[in-house]
C-alpha cells in the first residue's frame, strides 16, 4: 500500500489536521471517516471524481462546513467545535479561490482585491475610497504581484478568465493568510492561461511559505505542481503520497470503482 510521509501530530502554523472526520448532508454521505493531516509550508492536491468529497474537504478547513461525526483541527483551531467568533478570526488566516472567481462584475479591479480585508475591517464600505489608505496601497501592490497593477481601475467583468483568477489569488493574498484553499481554480480556463494561474500559485506558495490545498481535476498539472497528492473516491481517501514518488498509473487508479482501488492500493491484481 501507498503510505503517506509522516506530518505532524501537534497543530503548527499552517497545519491542518482531519481525525475520523465524517460528513452527511441528508441522506448523501460526502466523506467517510477521513484521516488525514497537512504539513505546513507544502502544495497539497486533492484529485478524485466530481461529487469525490474534495469541495466538501476544502470547506471543513475554514469552517464552512463542520463534520457530522469526527475533528477538524486548522491551525490549532478546532474548526468542529469553534463559535463564530473563532471561525471569523481562522478565515483572515485562511485564504480562499474559486473556480467562477467570485469577483464582482461591475466593481473595479483594485475595490475586489480590497474587500479581501473585510474580515478585518469594522463596518461597511462604500466605493473604493471608503477603504483605508494602506488597504487600498496593499492591494495596489498584490495586483502587481500578479502582473495586473494596469487593470487595476478597470471593470473586473472586462477581464479575460485567467486575469480574473489572478485577480482573485490577488484577494486572497492581501489577507496575508498562512493557509491558502483552492477548489479547482484552473477547471474554467484554456491551457495557456491554466499554466499561467498554476505558475503563480507556484511562486507565491515559494514566497510566502504557504500552505496550499488545491483541488483539480488534471492527473498531470497535479504530478507537476504538487508536492504531495491525496486521491478521494467516494468520500474517501485512497491516496495519500509524495506527488515524486507516483506515476501515471498510481494515480489514474484513484477514478477507478472503490473496490478496484482499494485492490490497487493493496497491490492485488485485478
Amino acid at each position: 500500500m501507498i503510505e503517506a510521509a509522516r506530518t505532524p501530530t501537534v497543530p503548527e502554523i499552517g497545519a491542518i489536521r482531519f481525525e475520523g472526520v465524517t460528513k452527511r448532508f441528508g441522506t448523501v454521505t460526502a466523506l467517510e471517516d477521513v484521516d488525514v493531516q497537512f504539513a505546513g509550508n507544502r502544495i497539497n492536491v486533492l484529485l478524485g471524481l466530481s461529487g469525490s468529497g474534495k469541495s466538501t474537504m476544502l470547506r471543513h478547513i475554514n469552517g464552512l462546513h463542520k463534520p457530522t461525526r469526527g475533528e477538524v483541527w486548522t491551525m490549532g483551531t478546532p474548526v468542529h467545535s469553534a463559535g463564530s467568533a473563532a471561525l471569523r478570526e481562522l478565515r483572515n488566516g485562511v485564504g480562499m479561490i474559486f473556480q467562477q472567481f467570485h469577483l464582482v462584475g461591475p466593481m473595479s479591479v483594485l475595490e475586489n482585491v480590497c474587500t479581501g480585508k473585510l474580515g478585518s475591517l469594522r463596518g461597511p464600505r462604500l466605493g473604493l475610497w471608503s477603504y483605508p489608505r494602506a488597504v487600498r496601497e496593499a492591494a495596489m501592490e498584490q495586483l502587481a504581484r500578479v502582473g495586473l497593477a494596469d487593470k487595476a481601475f478597470q471593470r473586473a467583468d472586462t477581464l479575460s478568465g485567467g486575469q480574473q483568477q489572478r485577480v482573485a489569488i490577488a484577494r486572497a493574498l492581501i489577507q496575508r493568510p498562512a493557509v491558502l484553499l483552492a477548489d479547482e481554480p484552473v477547471a474554467s480556463l484554456d491551457p495557456v492561461s491554466s499554466a499561467g494561474v498554476i505558475d503563480l500559485l507556484t511562486r507565491i506558495s515559494q514566497e510566502e511559505n504557504l500552505t496550499v490545498i488545491c483541488s483539480l481535476h488534471q492527473v498531470e498539472i497535479a504530478l507537476q505542481f504538487a508536492d504531495r497528492i491525496v486521491g478521494l473516491n467516494s468520500g474517501r481517501v485512497v491516496l495519500d503520497h509524495d506527488a515524486a514518488g507516483l506515476s501515471h498509473a498510481d494515480v489514474h487508479a484513484i477514478y477507478q470503482p472503490l473496490e478496484e482501488t482499494a485492490q490497487r492500493a493493496e497491490g492485488v491484481v485485478v
